[in-house]
């Protein structure tokens, strides 16, 4: 169902150096104005220099982003900065790093991938997108002609049968190796066999591929595809071969490997007008069970919890642990179609029987949602930082992932944090 094609990456200049940490960032959207000043100080030719531009959003104003962006893409390639691969390969991204007092190794294989709309079910996405970011990176597409970031998307081999792929170009020469602020460093060899390639390309058809994350780029490179075709078929154009922006440029990682990491993004809130911290006990007590939690550490008493359950601490200093109780029926209890699988995601639980009834914090609200803070940390979360009450949550779990995906949903806002990010500027693809 997947079709992937090898591509020549256009790279960093790397011949003198293969370590290029200087160069690379983080993803654009977790990106604010104070990193983006460091790391271009660091180094002028960061990626973010051209994947999160300066200058005005609209493509109207004369020096705007989108334009700056493009020159500055223009001129590192005709300078060396940037440099194309001397063959078409599949290239293979190590991720290592030390977790939970374990060596932890995530591998990909980066690849351009045949674009499908969702609704063809070959690509399935887990969260919705917002218009105002797609045409934000369509912009950018069309400046540098580019896929400047990886999509990482998940395919299922529990059997492990694309690990000899992994092992076999690792054996061979490291192309380039980038160590980020949080020591987790990547490294990238290439796949250049022919036999090989047809192997993997043979392997991949028959998968389904699950985005993770890159949701907005995905669904970028779909409107420049329809964008490119039009233009195309308008001015009589043909092609010999697949033309490139029919594909997407995407890092595939093994759904069923045991270092994929999913961790929580817990959720801090503010009342909309004075917290009364004894009413919302009692509400919260409405669908749970409130008690106090086990002494340790936040993830352990979510562990170890029998049903989907939050730990909640309250500006008063309270902290208990709430459980769902026994005799809610989560598909009774939330209203509306969904299935039963997206009606028992924790995300959705505490969306539907907490933050909206209790704190009316609706999704769909935006004035609502500025009450509402997404925090990677625990620890953080509970300091409770302009916030009336924290929510402590567990990870979201492969297989539901898997099934609310299949089922054509989209899951709640901040379900899934894949650990740790793809970097940025590690390969890039050109579009002719």
């Amino acid at each position: 169902m997947a079709f992937i094609r090898p591509f020549a990456a256009t790279m960093y200049r790397h011949e003198s150096d293969q370590d290029i940490s200087t160069l690379v960032a983080p993803p654009y959207d977790v990106i604010g104005p104070e990193l983006r000043a460091r790391l271009v100080a660091r180094d002028p030719d960061n990626v973010v220099a051209v994947d999160l531009p300066e200058g005005s959003s609209d493509p109207m104003v004369p020096g705007n982003r989108y334009q700056s962006a493009g020159s500055i893409w223009r001129a590192w390639r005709s300078s060396g900065v940037l440099v194309d691969d001397h063959s078409d390969a599949f290239y293979v991204l190590e991720q290592t790093w030390e977790h939970a007092g374990r060596h932890v190794r995530r591998r990909a294989f980066v690849a351009a991938v045949e674009l499908h709309d969702f609704s063809e079910g070959v690509v399935l996405p887990h969260e919705r997108t917002l218009p105002k970011h797609v045409a934000d990176r369509l912009d950018l597409t069309r400046a540098c002609s580019a896929n400047l970031s990886q999509v990482f998307a998940l395919f299922s081999d529990p059997a492990g049968e694309t690990d000899g792929f992994f092992d076999a170009a690792e054996r061979g020469d490291l192309l380039v190796s980038a160590r980020d602020a949080e020591s987790v460093v990547s490294r990238v060899w290439a796949i250049r066999d022919a036999a090989m390639i047809a192997a993997l390309q043979e392997l991949l058809a028959a998968k389904q591929l699950f985005i993770a994350d890159g949701h907005h780029r995905y669904t970028t490179a779909l409107a420049y595809r329809d964008e490119r075709r039009a233009a195309d078929a308008a001015a009589g154009v043909s092609h010999a071969e697949r033309p490139d922006y029919d594909f997407t440029m995407m890092a595939l990682v093994n759904m069923d490997d045991p270092d994929l990491i999913v961790l929580p993004t817990h959720r801090t809130v503010r009342a909309e007008g004075r917290f009364d911290a004894s009413a919302f006990w009692r509400e919260l007590s409405r669908h749970f069970e409130v008690r106090q939690p086990p002494a340790g550490h936040p993830a352990a008493a979510l562990a170890s919890a029998p049903a989907t359950s939050f730990l909640v601490k309250t500006a008063d200093g309270t902290t208990r642990l709430a459980t769902l109780r026994a005799d809610v029926d989560v598909a009774a209890a939330i209203p509306g179609a969904a299935s039963l699988a997206w009606k028992s995601l924790d995300a959705t639980i505490l969306q539907e029987l907490v933050l909206g009834p209790i704190f009316g914090i609706i999704p769909d609200e935006m004035r609502t949602l500025e009450r509402l803070t997404f925090v990677k940390d625990a620890h953080e979360a509970l300091k409770l930082q302009n916030a009336d009450a924290a929510f402590i949550m567990n990870a979201t779990r492969m297989d539901q992932l898997r099934h609310v995906a299949l089922g054509g949903e989209t899951m709640p806002q901040k379900s899934t944090y894949f650990y740790p990010k793809l970097l940025s500027g590690l390969l890039f693809r050109t579009m002719r």
